[in-house]
This record gives structure tokens, C-alpha cells and sequence, in this order.
């Protein structure tokens, strides 16, 4: 009966939204928007940039939420859709505000185990040349932010210092985090399933802003090039990734590999990105299930997580 009690109702999407990824967010909650009314659902759009947002939420039966970011992905949308009684897609509050902050989802994998990059928090008075010392080039990245919006890399102390400066204006904390020379590869999570792996492959210095959304120079290849024991590797790397932070029904996991072939894990991504160049839709087109039908199942699966809680 879910997908019954799930359609016998308008579905909310959230989308837009006040964070730096608002755009992305807009065309992701678009995505999900044609999907849904494919599959005969009615709809709404619900924007938390209108004040008159709450009010477009009563009579839903549930919210598929696309909002990137903080105050959509980071647990708060969460909190406040729990206190209204309203089913909700993706992860739940704390696995939603630790995978946004990729400080504390860093320290815990480094607490039990699982493989991430060495990393350092900065701040205004960090002796930048003593991280450069231990760790060589870095990424510095702001810890709450996404879509790799804020990074840039350094590979001596005054481009260091001044990366430190960009980051630290989108108002988060911000770590240096060091740079894995190798591929870059992702697994989309769908329920406890791995779904195939995507190498991504770019002619900017890194998979940046521009890369992921913008260029049509970006190559995707999905399958990737891993033999099968190396894709059960990051399979099981993702999920553990994944589940150790309390996530829930879907995600991203986005993985480095180095020279050894050892893979690492960089972040956990709880609301991908679902617009034409986005990586779970991908994924999940190779795995045979194509937008509506990927739509479809993370409102099941959400429904199933916590529906008759609501």
C-alpha cells in the first residue's frame, strides 16, 4: 500500500532555498517535480525562500526534499519537518547535520577506522606552513558547505593562507584536507544497496563547481574502470561510510584512490544533486531504473523508514 498512501496525496518537493547551491537546487527540485507528475502524482513546489512556504505544506502526504545545503541537508529542514508530523525523504536529523559537516564525519571515521584523508582544521591564526610541512598539497574546503563550493587547492603557505580567507567567507569551519593523487570515483546508495560506481574524469585541476554542472567536457564513466573485487571494495568502503553516520534511504559517497589503489573516503553527500549532469541519476540508469522509477523508490523507502512514525 505505500506508494497508494504516498500518491493519494500532493507530494511537496522542496526546492530553492536560501543556500549557496540554490540554483542547483532549482533545477534538482525540477527534476524530481517532471519525474513525480510522470508517474501521476499531483504536485507542489514548495520554495522555504517564500515566507508563505509552511502554509503550502498542509494536505501533503509526504515532502521529497531537494534543497543542497545548509538550513535543507544539515538536519534543520529535517527538525522542522519531524515537528510538523510530515514524512520526509532522505536522512533524518543526525544524519543529515553530521554529513554536512565534513569536520565532525572525518573525526569519526578516523575514530573507528574507516579510511579518510588526513585533514587539519584552520583558522586565523594557523601556522600555514606547518600544515604544508605535514601534509604537502591540501584541499581547503568549508566544512559545511557542498558541491565543492568554497574549495580551492594549496600547495605552499600563501595559497594557503589566502585559500583559507575564501573558504572561511561562506561563514562555516574550514579544514585542510590532504591531497590524494589519484582518481576520483562515487557510489550512490539506495536503500542498503551500492549501486555502480562512477569515475569522474576532468580537464580542471580538480571536479569543481564547474565540472560537476556546467561543463559538457566532464566524462562520466559508469561502469567505472574497477575490476569486481575492487567495486565490492568501494561498495562496502561507501556503505560503511554511510551507515556509520546514521544515513538513511539514499545518498552519495565520494571517494579518492591513490597510487596503491587504496580507496578514501571524502565525503557523504545526503541529498545528490538530481539535474542533467548529476551523478545518482547515473547510476541508477545503469542499475535499470530510470528517474521516475529512482523518484519512486526513495519515497517508498523514506515512507518505509519513518511514515507510520508520522
Amino acid at each position: 500500500m505505500t506508494w497508494e498512501q504516498i500518491s493519494a496525496a500532493p507530494v511537496a518537493v522542496l526546492l530553492g532555498g536560501g543556500s549557496a547551491e540554490r540554483e542547483v537546487s532549482l533545477k534538482s527540485g525540477a527534476t524530481v517535480l517532471s519525474a513525480l507528475k510522470s508517474l501521476g502524482c499531483e504536485t507542489r513546489a514548495v520554495d522555504p525562500a517564500d515566507e508563505h512556504w509552511l502554509e503550502q505544506l498542509q494536505g501533503v502526504s509526504c515532502v521529497f526534499n531537494a534543497l543542497h545545503g545548509p538550513g535543507g541537508e544539515d538536519g534543520v529542514m529535517q527538525g522542522a519537518l519531524e515537528s510538523l508530523g510530515i514524512t520526509y525523504s532522505g536522512s533524518s536529523v543526525l544524519g543529515s547535520a553530521l554529513a554536512m559537516d565534513k569536520q565532525r564525519s572525518k573525526q569519526l571515521w578516523q575514530g573507528i577506522g574507516i579510511a579518510t584523508a588526513g585533514f587539519e582544521l584552520l583558522q586565523s591564526d594557523t601556522d600555514w606552513q606547518a600544515v604544508i610541512e605535514r601534509f604537502g598539497k591540501v584541499f581547503v574546503k568549508p566544512a559545511c558547505e557542498g558541491s565543492s563550493i568554497g574549495m580551492a587547492p594549496a600547495s605552499d603557505a600563501q595559497q594557503l593562507r589566502a585559500a583559507y580567507q575564501n573558504a572561511a567567507a561562506y561563514g562555516t569551519a574550514v579544514i585542510a584536507e590532504k591531497f590524494i593523487n589519484g582518481p576520483e570515483y562515487t557510489v550512490a546508495i539506495l536503500g542498503d544497496e551500492a549501486l555502480p560506481s562512477i569515475r569522474m574524469e576532468t580537464d580542471n585541476e580538480f571536479y569543481d563547481y564547474e565540472a560537476k554542472y556546467i561543463s559538457n567536457a566532464t566524462r562520466y564513466h559508469c561502469p567505472s574502470d574497477l575490476n569486481a573485487e575492487e567495486e565490492a571494495a568501494a561498495a562496502a568502503l561507501a556503505l560503511a561510510a554511510f551507515k556509520s553516520l546514521g544515513c538513511e534511504v539514499w545518498g552519495r559517497v565520494d571517494l579518492m584512490r591513490d597510487s596503491d589503489g587504496r580507496f578514501y573516503v571524502l565525503e557523504v553527500n545526503t541529498i545528490p544533486g538530481m539535474t542533467s549532469h548529476s551523478l545518482v541519476p547515473m547510476a541508477a540508469k545503469v542499475a535499470g531504473l530510470d528517474i521516475a522509477a529512482l523518484v519512486r523508490r526513495i519515497l517508498e523507502l523514506s515512507w518505509a523508514a519513518r511514515g507510520a512514525e508520522q
